[in-house]
């Protein structure tokens, strides 16, 4: 009897085992569970792709144009799995270009797996496949068509595509990845800001403009057009004032500079490092550093039709500074009320908004900044620059659920810093020390065993 309820016992556990794995093998075709030990989670998709999904509120029609043959197919449909489990209303499906290469070449299939994101009646193409391209592609999908920004020129302004230390080129680079298109705007070849332009970008020029370039620019500030001016304190910008009072601002003279500077390592006093920002659809949510190099302050002047929100202030131990400084920041300076210099905080940006006078739109939009430095290609790396930037941008062009996406970074352990006294420690050990050891630990175990 004993026996036979032992075998019984045994047939039991192998049927229950049996029952186990069959129920955790339905269960796992079924249903799926990942999980990212990486650290900083950099296995899984971005912050900023998982907002722009969730951003894209309707389904997302993906089409590969990828020859059955090979391993395209599987490693593009591999790929996209982290999207889909995140937006589940977001398919694909394949289109072998080889059973009609005429209709291929219509649609411009020129590499094989080349994708097209459909969305709302708008398409974008994409032949590289990785998170940054994808991610951008959604953008220009958020945003339905690109944005025309047009970038006043032939007066000395930061160019949007040349490679100084003055000029924008990296900045907007990247924003023509995520769906702007900058074109240039010569005042002396075309009398007014063309049809269609969605925001004109008037960045530092360093001569006076005409008075038929000021007359187009007020008249388009007027008419209802989206502005962004970025103004220096070495400009003379009194040539502007009808643009100016068109906004409702004054640019206060002097060079703003700031007595804390040396305190967090900064020698020349003309630098301004910001950490806190006044709340505003920009700077909501923003709480990277940021750094501007030379900063005119701005004040309201009148009351408009605009609702003006200031989003950059100086610190308490700010001012206005009349004198002259080195380029060197070893002036001495100090505040001087009896000149007339003002005491901080002091506002040096501000973001303008109204009804728009135009009836293509519903609200106008203006920023004007007391800076252009920080978006410069010598100074665009400099902590929360670029950020800030798109940020501007974004919120000028009316993309408002771009403006607060998170921040694209990456993981902090994917690169190994080594100086070359570490690495050869290191190649040491490995070549010397690591071998030498193996070899007293194998001679000391072959010793122990003649002894035993």
């Amino acid at each position: 009897m004993t026996r036979t309820f032992r075998r019984l016992h045994g047939w039991l556990f192998a049927l229950l085992v049996l029952a186990c794995a069959g129920a955790i093998g339905y269960f796992s075709a079924r249903y799926d569970h990942v999980a990212d030990w990486t650290y900083g989670g950099r296995a899984s998709l971005p912050a900023e792709s998982l907002a722009v999904l969730k951003a894209l509120d309707g389904p997302v029609d993906i089409v590969s144009y990828a020859n059955p043959q090979g391993d395209v197919r599987s490693n593009i449909a591999a790929f996209l799995q982290r999207y889909q489990r995140a937006k589940p209303d977001l398919s694909l499906r394949f289109v072998d270009p080889q059973q009609d290469p005429a209709a291929m070449r219509e649609l411009g299939i020129t590499t094989n797996g080349m994708l097209i994101l459909h969305y709302r009646g708008h398409e974008q193409r994409l032949d590289a496949l990785d998170n940054r391209s994808l991610t951008n592609a959604l953008k220009r999908l958020l945003r339905g068509a690109d944005r025309i920004v047009a970038f006043v020129s032939g007066d000395g302004e930061r160019s949007p595509s040349d490679g100084g230390n003055a000029d924008l080129g990296l900045f907007v680079a990247q924003m023509q990845d995520s769906g702007i298109r900058a074109v240039p705007l010569n005042f002396a070849q075309v009398a007014s800001v063309p049809m269609h332009t969605d925001l004109v970008v008037l960045a530092s020029p360093q001569h006076a403009l005409s008075y038929g370039a000021v007359k187009a620019l007020t008249d388009y500030v007027t008419e209802g057009g989206n502005l962004l001016w970025l103004t220096e304190p070495t400009n003379d910008d009194l040539h502007l004032m009808p643009l100016a009072d068109a906004l409702g601002l004054h640019l206060l003279p002097g060079v703003l500079v700031d007595g804390q500077g040396t305190a967090i390592g900064l020698n020349d006093p003309r630098v301004l490092a910001l950490g806190d920002y006044p709340e505003q659809a920009i700077t909501h949510g923003f709480r990277l550093n940021t750094q501007f190099q030379q900063v005119s302050a701005l004040a309201l002047a009148s009351q408009t039709a605009w609702h003006a929100v200031p989003f950059l202030r100086s610190s308490p131990q700010s001012w206005t500074e009349f004198k002259p400084i080195s380029n060197t920041g070893t002036s001495t300076i100090r505040f001087d009320a009896s000149a007339g210099e003002l005491k901080g905080p002091l506002d040096f940006g501000f973001a303008l908004s109204r009804l728009s006078p135009s009836p293509d739109k519903a609200e106008q939009r203006a920023v004007v900044i007391g800076d252009g430095d920080f978006l410069s290609n010598a100074y665009l790396g400099t902590d929360g620059n670029r950020e800030l930037g798109r940020r501007v941008f974004d919120w000028l062009l009316g993309d408002d659920v771009l403006v607060n996406l998170p921040q694209a970074t990456g993981a902090p352990d994917r690169r190994l810093n080594m100086t070359l006294a570490q690495l050869s420690t290191v190649s040491f050990g490995f070549l010397v020390v690591v071998p030498l050891l193996l070899l007293i630990a194998g001679g000391w175990i072959a010793w122990r065993r003649r002894r035993a």
